[in-house]
């Protein structure tokens, strides 16, 4: 069974920085496009960015020229560099594939507040 596991997450201050990662057990990682999630309090969870397996990147409008996402596919791990970040950019953030949804990890709170 897959496992996908996130990391990084944090309480930083508006205009900060964090770097997260998603650990991805089995060969799936290198065979799909991967993509970050988020689920601000109250909302539903919602796209942030997903990489191609060639890491060729797509975000949503919200995030673009703020964060970067990034794949090592020897480590089978993904990356989301989280730039200016904003206090709308508070959420629980988590990793999927999304053209083979897999059973949720715990995901990674990333807090943005002064």
């Amino acid at each position: 069974q897959v496992q996908l596991v996130e990391s990084g997450g944090g309480l930083v201050q508006p205009g900060g920085s964090l770097r997260l990662s998603c650990s991805v057990s089995g060969s799936i990682f290198r065979i799909y496009r991967m993509a970050w999630y988020r689920q601000a309090p109250g909302k539903q969870r919602e796209h942030v960015a997903t990489v191609s397996v060639s890491n060729s990147p797509t975000y949503a409008d919200s995030v673009k020229g703020r964060f970067t996402i990034s794949r090592d596919n020897a480590k089978n791990t993904m990356y989301l560099q989280m730039n200016h970040l904003k206090t709308e950019d508070t959420a629980v953030y988590y990793c999927n594939v999304p053209d083979n949804l897999q059973r949720w990890g715990e995901g990674t709170l990333v807090t943005v507040s002064s």
